[in-house]
């Protein structure tokens, strides 16, 4: 069974691993793999033993809100986001389609709204966009180059989503 949770700083060389391998999969497949280092930031970095890495991957994780999803003891899911946004969603290859990128978005909304929070925005990447219109979030403005890390080329599209309790 699978359940949402705080994100702990022990958890993360698993969620490292979780980003490095699904973000280089899904949403950095439209380049060649010897291109998507810049773009990985530290993440590329993820399995290190390096006590370096390990603290750069800490580092970069830590957000004002971040839920994993758990299932098994394996992290399977992790979500960042702050109060008006929502910075990274990555669901584990094994466990797409069983609604766990679902549950950590309406986390993070309910949690916004108990903050008083009304609009949630995203800059999506390509391969977000179907997922995020399923949940209510509209594009914004066309798709635009942005950056990631080191990287830039990377095509994103602004969303938002006005959240009611």
């Amino acid at each position: 069974m699978t359940f949402i949770r705080q994100y702990q700083e022990l958890d993360a060389p698993a969620v490292g691993l979780l980003i490095k391998n699904t973000y280089g999969e899904f949403n950095l497949s439209f380049m060649p793999v010897e291109e998507r280092a810049p773009f990985l930031g530290p993440f590329k970095f993820a399995g290190s033993s390096s006590p370096e890495h390990l603290a750069a991957i800490q580092n970069i994780i830590q957000s004002e809100l971040v839920f994993v999803a758990e299932d098994q003891r394996q992290i399977v899911g992790v979500l960042r986001g702050r109060m008006d946004r929502l910075g990274s969603l990555f669901v584990a290859k094994s466990h797409h389609r069983r609604r766990i990128g679902r549950q950590l978005v309406e986390q993070f909304e309910y949690e916004i709204l108990k903050r008083n929070g009304k609009i949630i925005r995203i800059a999506s990447t390509l391969y977000g966009i179907p997922f995020y219109l399923k949940l209510g979030y509209k594009r914004s403005t066309g798709i635009r180059n942005s950056w990631s890390f080191d990287g830039h080329g990377l095509p994103i599209q602004p969303m938002k989503k006005v959240i009611i309790p």
